[in-house]
């Protein structure tokens, strides 16, 4: 509570700019009066998690686009992602916003039962069979679906 008021205070003196005694009152009363954001440790290690991956798939993203230049990708998939439970939605839009961030996926869809559908590309398998029976080469979609 007192980093909070502390917080607040700090606020109210700079966007003031007025450290008379009438102005710390009157900042005090509006520190006390703002409602308090209750937030569970828990939930702070979910964003502070969703954050350091964000910078981690930075170095990511650069090298998956530098593969996608040099070595061109023709296999693509939709695939289902598990959202994780009890997921607010700023974290699940962060979620999103990570996946698609990496050149080689994109969040399609979000479905309210906790699957994200997520179109990916890839490198050309070398087992055939494996191949045809999970998803499409580049031309077969985009023969047989023109919504893309």
């Amino acid at each position: 509570m007192v980093g909070s008021l502390i917080l607040r205070l700090s606020i109210w003196f700079l966007l003031t700019s007025d450290l008379s005694i009438t102005n710390i009152i009157i900042g005090v009363m509006i520190a006390l009066i703002l409602p308090r954001g209750y937030t569970s440790p828990e939930k702070l290690q979910e964003w502070l998690r969703v954050i350091m991956k964000i910078i981690a798939a930075i170095p990511i993203a650069f090298k998956e686009a530098f593969e996608i230049m040099l070595h061109p990708h023709h296999h693509e998939e939709i695939v289902m992602e598990k959202v994780k439970k009890k997921r607010s939605l700023p974290l699940i839009f962060l979620d999103i916003f990570l996946i698609t961030f990496t050149p080689k996926t994109i969040v399609l869809k979000y479905h309210e039962e906790g699957w994200y559908e997520v179109h990916e590309i890839r490198k050309r398998r070398r087992n055939k069979e494996n191949e045809l029976r999970n998803s499409h080469d580049v031309n077969d979609i985009s023969l047989t679906n023109t919504n893309l």
